[in-house]
């Protein structure tokens, strides 16, 4: 197995996007990622050694984490009214855009999902011999994924409670976007697992990129939020004083507005 048919392998499942143009980046993100970690386990895991476990187990996970979010963003899309509100009036459709585009932003995206896994197949197709990095990346990725899982579900939750009010209980107590920085947390287990199995430039650059690009892309997620959100509650005394006190997305770090940062898209 190489690494362009896990390209291959996003770029058929991410697919779906031509359906509904937002698809590209959320169903398709999700189940792009699944089937990455079937294949993975497919060509790997008949006859591998122990050296091979923690990045089985960590394919494995690849596969919770993209099926978890995958199903849970369509549950979300089919019965969320204020959801689908948001994407009909907040996220670009796609509407205006010509076939070159959309397939530019089809492959732009299977790349990226390719690059994030990266380091997962590199050590597993380099026979790298399990070691620290590829232990802790693989707790860390864990935790990460438990972490975005929790998030959601209390954000499901304080909106059925109270859907006119800002989330700001439990982990939405520690930051203000704890499912994003359960997204970070995730693939920096991922990054962290490869980083004594990679050999060359090229696989270097394919890693460093999926792990810039996912961390950029939930920055930009976060800053729109907090746009949306400021356009919401900016008004509310109760939002002002928990966004001042909240970090956005990283725990125990002063930032707590991206709101100025233009060049983040998300």
């Amino acid at each position: 197995m190489g690494f362009w048919v896990m390209f291959v392998v996003a770029l058929a499942v991410s697919a779906i996007g031509f359906h509904k143009f937002v698809w590209f980046i959320s169903l398709g993100y999700g189940f792009s990622m699944a089937a990455i970690g079937v294949a993975l386990l497919v060509a790997f895991a008949p006859g591998a050694g122990a050296g091979a476990v923690a990045p089985l187990v960590m394919s494995a996970l690849l596969v919770v984490y993209g099926l978890r979010l995958g199903l849970y963003l369509l549950v979300r899309e089919r019965r969320s009214a204020a959801y689908n509100k948001v994407m009909k009036t907040q996220v670009n459709d796609g509407s205006g855009l010509g076939l070159p585009v959309r397939v530019l932003v089809w492959a732009a995206c299977a790349l990226l999902y390719a690059c994030e896994a990266a380091p997962v197949y590199f050590r597993l197709a380099n026979g790298a011999a399990a070691d620290a990095c590829s232990v802790v990346g693989a707790c860390i990725m864990a935790g990460g994924i438990v972490l975005e899982s929790a998030s959601d579900l209390q954000k499901t939750a304080q909106k059925r409670a109270n859907p006119r009010r800002f989330c700001d209980k439990g982990l939405f107590s520690f930051v203000r976007c704890p499912n994003y920085l359960g997204e970070v947390l995730t693939w920096t287990g991922v990054f962290v697992s490869g980083v004594t199995a990679l050999a060359g430039p090229w696989q270097w650059i394919a890693a460093v990129a999926g792990y810039a690009g996912i961390v950029y892309v939930m920055f930009g997620g976060a800053r729109r939020l907090e746009l949306r959100q400021n356009k919401n509650y900016g008004s509310d005394p109760e939002y002002q004083a928990y966004v001042k006190r909240t970090p956005i997305l990283l725990p125990f770090v002063p930032l707590y507005s991206v709101a100025s940062c233009t060049w983040l898209k998300g």
